[in-house]
């Protein structure tokens, strides 16, 4: 017997989901009208993979691996440790749980893991440097689990931080829930860029431009692109099973970066503090469900 495909879930009043600007009834209604349909219709218009259940429930159970891994680097950041013993921890517990780290040799990048430190943006390589008290530690983690990948990142104090460095990291993770609540079948992803943007400009932090969030699940970086700042109903609109990722970065001063000669490790221009923190979610019918989910 043939499986009949389930019809859309979109209203004939609601906004078009191919981004027009103009009621669905009066746009694609006639054209796309199952959900095979609409996952084809974004494949070949954003090509932008909707998961199935499964590849969810796949992303999902390497999501909960990378949240292990980083209650293992949770139990070891202390001020004397090295950059490159998060890198060990994190190679050596993601192995032994029968995955992959996906930054290792990605593009080139010889680590891990990304740790960044105080003025660092993000994308720091390991190495020798000694975490000091008082210093934040940005510790980007993503596994290979099965074929599947999850993309978390948590940004930690190391012993006693500064009253700055508090009130930094306080209001990224908040722009990171901001950013989260918006999320929702019908909405845009210029809808969450301008969630973020705003709450942490009326703080008087800014919002780093040059990295963005990203589709993820069954490579490391799929579309769409997810802007950290923007405008309302803007970009890409947002359907049931489009799994990204949200990873806004803060800065305490201005929002320029600069690039180190390595590469990789971007640091802010003014040397102000940096701070992220990155879920990756799904979206569901009538909102979203983080598959690295930590409180928030």
């Amino acid at each position: 017997m043939k499986n009949k495909e389930s019809k859309i879930k979109i209203g004939r009043n609601d906004p078009c989901p191919c981004g027009s600007g103009i009621k669905y009834k009066k746009c694609c209604m006639k054209k796309v009208s199952t959900k095979k349909d609409m996952d084809s219709y974004y494949l070949k218009k954003y090509g932008i993979r909707i998961k199935t259940p499964e590849e969810i429930d796949g992303i999902r159970k390497a999501g909960a691996l990378v949240m292990e891994t980083h209650k293992e680097v949770e139990k070891i950041l202390r001020p004397g440790i090295t950059t490159d013993d998060i890198n060990t921890l994190v190679h050596e517990f993601t192995l032994d749980h029968g995955a992959t780290p996906a930054p290792l040799n990605y593009r080139g990048f010889p680590k891990s893991v990304c740790v960044s430190l105080n003025e660092v943006v993000c994308h720091g390589i390991p190495g020798n440097t000694v975490i000091k008290d008082g210093d934040i530690v940005n510790v980007d983690i993503t596994s290979i689990l099965n074929g599947f990948y999850a993309d978390a990142n948590y940004t930690y104090f190391s012993g006693e931080p500064s009253r700055e460095a508090r009130i930094l990291v306080e209001n990224c993770k908040e722009s990171l829930k901001k950013g989260m609540e918006a999320v929702k079948p019908g909405a845009t992803t210029g809808d969450i860029g301008y969630s973020i943007q705003r709450y942490a400009e009326s703080l008087g932090c800014s919002v780093v431009r040059e990295f963005v969030g990203h589709g993820v699940g069954l490579d490391f970086h799929e579309p769409p692109q997810i802007l950290h700042f923007g405008r309302r109903g803007t970009g890409v609109p947002l359907i049931e099973n489009m799994t990204f990722t949200i990873e806004p970065m803060l800065n305490f001063g201005k929002k320029e970066v600069d690039i180190l000669d390595d590469g990789w490790t971007a640091v802010t221009r003014d040397g102000s503090l940096s701070a992220q923190f990155e879920q990756t979610v799904v979206v569901t019918k009538d909102g979203y469900e983080s598959l690295t989910p930590f409180e928030l």
